[in-house]
This record gives C-alpha cells, sequence and structure tokens, in this order.
C-alpha cells in the first residue's frame, strides 16, 4: 500500500524526520538529509539486502508514512532522538538494544563552582556521551537515545563550536586553556556566567527548542550592549549567527552514505581518512568465506560500530560465481556486491581471514571502484587460533593502530567467522533436506 501511494504522499526534499505508522501506532522513526531520498530508498525491491529482515517486516506492516521538517540535519538528529524516547517505536528497538544506544548526559554541576581551581571542570557541568548499559551511573540532565554514535560525534562537535562545554576528552590544564582562550574561565572576580549560560542553551537545543535559545539570545545581547559589555555582546552575536546558520556539512556527509553513497565514478565524498579519526568513532567490517570442498559456498559480512558489534548491519552472501574452493574469488564476489550498496555506511577498516592473498585481492577491489579504506587480515595457526595481524598501513602508525584497536579486529574476525559458519551450516542443512 505504501508502495502504491508514495508519489501521492508529495515528500519534500529537506531534511527532518519520518515515521512508518500502522493507523496511530508508530513503527519506526529516523531522520533524513532528504525525507524525499530517504523514504524512497525503502520502496526498493532490494530493500531486504539493503536494510535487512527486520526493516523489511516493518515495511510490510506499516500503511502509512509521515514526516517533519527541521532546518538542518542537525536538529532532524535531535528531533528523532526526542521522539524515540517518546513513542518507543518497537522496530527502532528491536533493531538495536537499548543498552548499546548512545546517550548525552550534562552532568549537575557543584554549588559555588566559581573559583580558579573549578576551570578544570570538576565541578562545572560537563556534556558526556555513555552507552545505555551504564546510564545508571550518572545524574544529571540526559538526552537519547541517539542511533548513531557517529553522526552523534559530529553533532556534537558542531554544538561544541556554538556553545562551548567541557567534556571528559582532555585534562584539568587543557579545559583550562580551553576556556582561557574563550573567555570563559571563571575566576574569583568573574563566576563562569557565560559558561552556565552555554550550557543552558544546549538543554534547551536537545529539548528542541531552538527558537527560545534565539530569543533570550537577543534580549542577552541588546542587555550586554547597553551595559557596554562589548566582548561579551559580540560572542553572543558568534553564537546567534552561528545558530541561524548550522554549518552541518559533516553530518550532511554522514547521511549521504545511508542514503545514496557517493556520485556516481566520484570518491570525493568518501569517509574521511582512517588516520585522520582514530579518537572519532571507528566503523569496522569484517569479511570471511564458508564452504565444505566448495560446496554450499557463502560470504558473511560483520559490523563493528565503537566497539560494538552492530547485529542488525550483519549480512549474508551466497556465492553465485564460484564451483570450487576459492575463498579469495569468493571474497571478491562479496566485497563487490557489497560496494554495490552505497547506502550503506562506508567503513574505516577492513578486515579479512586469511593472508596476503585476501588482503591483495581486497585492495584491488576497492582501488577498482576508487575507495581508499585500509585492509587488514587475520592470520591463523595450524589451530585456527589467531596469531598476527597483517597489512597495518604504515600512516596509521603500525604501534599504536594495533594497541588501539587489536581487541575491535580481533572480534569482527571471530564474529565474520561465527556468523559464515552459521549460514553455511543452515544452507548445507536445507539442501540436504531438498536431496532426501
Amino acid at each position: 500500500m505504501i508502495n502504491e501511494n508514495f508519489k501521492k504522499l508529495n515528500i519534500p526534499d529537506k531534511p527532518g524526520v519520518y515515521f512508518f505508522k500502522r493507523g496511530k501506532e508508530i513503527f519506526y522513526i529516523g531522520k533524513a538529509t532528504s525525507l524525499k531520498d530517504r523514504v524512497k530508498s525503502y520502496m526498493s525491491k532490494t530493500v531486504f539486502d539493503m536494510r535487512g529482515p527486520l526493516i523489511e517486516k516493518m515495511i510490510q506492516e506499516a500503511n502509512e508514512i509521515d514526516f517533519q521538517i527541521t532546518d538542518s540535519v542537525l536538529e532532524a538528529l535531535i528531533l528523532e532522538a526526542n521522539l524515540i524516547k517518546k513513542y518507543q517505536p518497537k522496530y527502532n528497538t528491536k533493531e538495536k538494544s537499548d543498552k548499546s544506544f548512545n546517550y548525552v548526559v550534562i552532568t549537575k554541576p557543584a554549588r559555588n563552582a566559581f573559583s580558579i581551581a573549578d576551570a578544570g571542570g570538576e565541578k562545572l557541568p560537563k556534556v558526556l556521551v555513555v552507552r545505555g548499559r551504564v546510564l545508571g551511573n550518572y545524574q544529571g540532565s540526559i538526552f537519547g537515545p541517539f542511533t548513531s554514535g557517529t553522526q552523534l560525534s559530529e553533532a556534537l562537535k558542531i554544538l561544541r563550536r556554538i556553545f562551548p562545554f567541557i567534556d571528559n576528552s582532555s585534562s584539568k590544564k587543557q579545559n583550562y586553556e580551553f576556556y582561557k582562550q574563550l573567555g570563559l574561565t571563571p575566576d574569583a572576580s568573574s563566576p563562569s556566567e557565560l559558561y552556565l549560560q552555554n550550557i543552558k542553551y544546549l538543554k534547551l537545543f536537545f529539548n528542541g527548542k531552538k527558537k527560545d535559545i534565539i530569543s533570550d539570545l537577543k534580549k542577552s545581547m541588546m542587555q550586554k550592549a547597553t551595559e557596554k559589555k562589548f566582548e561579551q555582546a559580540q560572542e553572543l552575536k558568534r553564537q546567534l549567527f552561528a545558530l541561524q546558520h548550522i554549518n552541518d556539512v559533516a553530518l550532511l556527509r554522514q547521511d549521504d552514505y545511508v542514503r545514496q553513497g557517493f556520485p556516481s565514478g566520484s570518491p570525493a565524498t568518501q569517509r574521511r581518512p582512517f588516520e585522520k579519526v582514530l579518537s572519532d568513532s571507528v566503523r569496522i567490517e569484517a569479511y570471511d568465506i564458508a564452504h565444505l570442498g566448495g560446496k554450499n559456498m557463502v560470504g558473511a559480512m560483520v559490523v563493528l560500530e565503537d566497539g560494538e558489534v552492530e547485529k542488525s548491519k550483519y549480512r549474508k552472501f551466497k556465492i553465485k560465481t564460484q564451483n570450487k574452493a576459492n575463498d579469495t574469488g569468493a571474497l571478491v564476489e562479496v566485497l563487490n556486491r557489497r560496494f554495490t550498496h552505497q547506502e550503506w555506511v562506508y567503513p574505516n577498516l577492513i578486515v579479512v581471514d586469511g593472508g596476503i592473498a585476501q588482503i591483495n585481492s581486497t585492495r584491488r577491489v576497492l582501488t577498482s571502484i576508487g575507495i581508499k579504506i585500509p585492509v587488514v587480515s587475520v592470520v591463523k595457526d595450524k589451530r585456527h587460533k589467531p596469531k598476527a595481524i597483517m597489512g597495518l598501513p604504515a600512516q596509521t602508525g603500525n604501534e599504536k593502530f594495533t594497541l588501539k584497536y587489536k581487541r575491535e579486529i580481533l572480534l569482527a574476525n571471530s564474529e565474520a567467522h561465527r556468523f559464515a559458519i552459521a549460514y553455511h551450516k543452515n544452507m548445507r542443512n536445507k539442501n540436504f533436506l531438498r536431496r532426501a
């Protein structure tokens, strides 16, 4: 029914949030750079391959699509989180465990936190990102859930440029210097009025009240100008302009990966080089091939984001081009099929099972389609236990890279092997029953 009436919906090419519904029940809530393009992607005949069986089932059950336009992708991200929290759509919560969602916590300030000793942020409010499984350990204002750790990280970078805040990523000294440069470091004679105002505005923004912030900024700016506090008035003017002209290009790029991928023949919009995002959220994809003497050959792709397995993003591939036990040939097929799905987010790192042959085959596929993604392989011993990681790019700093992401690489490889073997056994049993 949705497919038949899609053209009649008149969905705009603007950012916002969309709803899949049946009657008054909301099944699923999502955000988009372009509502029109994103919703259209759900109407594809290959929606199972693109989004998996859970979303395909949701589309079959829904009979109505609604939407809400926002001024920016950043606001769509915030609105999506607020609406998911409010309505708890069953397909949002099924898609990912509540404990794996990301939340923003703005901690409570201590009383009279206006001394130089507080400038490190021990007593001032902080803005933190925490997983749902440890949310109970924190007190303060809580916002979320946010479904994408990568996009939340980009959103907070944008907001921090508008309303500077302290997080846990810097030391006390770094935070002190950070605020000293901005003129926001509290001292004995000048309480952190502007910083606490930033926190107030952040809370309003996460509650979807941008208009209230704009109104308050205008009043405060006029008041500071009347009091001849021109530097503070200028800072408020800067914040007002930034809020009215939100620069969320990074979020636009991130959403493009999901929506439609790269423009044809142009890799210019690909994700940032891996070495530049080591401190940010990282998506790792791992691949493995399973068969028995070349029969019932299958491939598997698993995904880790921020060190967490994302089972809703796992994908299975029935090998179509290989009749014999050719693991590298099967891997090439899987990768070529995977990268035709430009709506899937591109990884920061690819992990394959095997040695130099698998690495070289993967690199040839990536080169042929104009994509630069680092590739590593996990080499096994005779007992099929990991003994080495090969192919670490020199520019990432091998030693530091291995120490930081060794756990994720080995976990991804193990998950890919498990997932591929399970799919192979399932296919083998089905084929056996057909012959019986």
